[in-house]
């Protein structure tokens, strides 16, 4: 269960390698020890969490959805899960995909029907023990079609739609769903990338996270400012989109 600062005891990350996902984890149990399972589709690359009070690393592969069902059987057959934060997801590359059928279906297999499926699994689970919290990692990306990410931005834009309806469904559940929507964020995975406008990190983003947990459905901008511009930006005609 959640202390009363809303600070959780038993914590799994799906995309235990995730930057973003390690820096919401390290936030929490350096304010409070907690259990931490961290699920990854090659589990011994998975890193070490210090503080941890305890650390599991276990197998899982966002796209293959027919495992799905007997993993969170068996994880939440361990014992209660207050937080799951979901943070696996595939960049890709937009000039690749667009030739490409079968990396266009890759990323969207990763971020967009991998999620739909764990979010499912873990909600109903959740419900029924009558208490936690989903983190869904999302991007500023699915709020607009753009020329140069249309591939990744539209594989966001469903995962957008589903969490919102998600927080609608949790409502009288005692889950609470916060939908997180950071800007560019210096990673690993986006070394290679041009930094955007208003780029962020993953400790920024954690800490807008951990901020909002206990407080139930929340939707975080990290760095706040992107929900004005991105609702200018959504406002903008096609044909200036078009240079974006």
């Amino acid at each position: 269960m959640n202390d009363a600062f809303g600070l959780p005891s038993r914590i799994v990350v799906l995309g235990g390698g995730s930057e973003i996902g390690q820096a919401i984890v390290a936030a929490i149990v350096a304010e409070k020890p907690a259990d931490v399972v961290l699920a990854g589709r090659t589990p011994v690359t998975l890193p070490d969490v210090p503080a941890a009070r305890s650390l599991e690393r276990i197998e899982f592969d966002a796209t293959a959805t027919e495992s799905h069902g007997a993993f969170f059987d068996s994880l939440f057959a361990a014992g209660d899960v207050d937080l799951v934060v979901l943070a696996f997801g595939v960049v890709g590359e937009q000039a690749v995909a667009e030739q490409d059928p079968a990396a266009a279906v890759e990323i969207a297999m990763t971020n967009y029907v991998g999620a739909v499926s764990s979010l499912t699994h873990v909600s109903t689970r959740l419900a029924a023990q009558g208490h936690g919290t989903i983190v869904v990692l999302s991007s500023v990306a699915g709020q607009k079609a753009r020329r140069s990410n249309s591939v990744y931005g539209s594989s966001k834009a469903g995962l957008d739609a589903f969490t919102e309806g998600l927080q609608l469904a949790s409502l009288g559940t005692g889950v609470g769903v916060i939908h997180v929507r950071p800007g560019f964020v210096k990673t690993k995975m986006t070394a290679n990338l041009k930094a955007a406008p208003f780029a962020t990190t993953a400790e920024a983003v954690a800490t807008a996270v951990v901020a909002e947990l206990g407080k139930g459905n929340r939707t975080v901008w990290v760095p706040a400012i992107l929900r004005p511009v991105m609702w200018l930006i959504r406002a903008m005609p096609p044909r200036v989109l078009r240079s974006l």
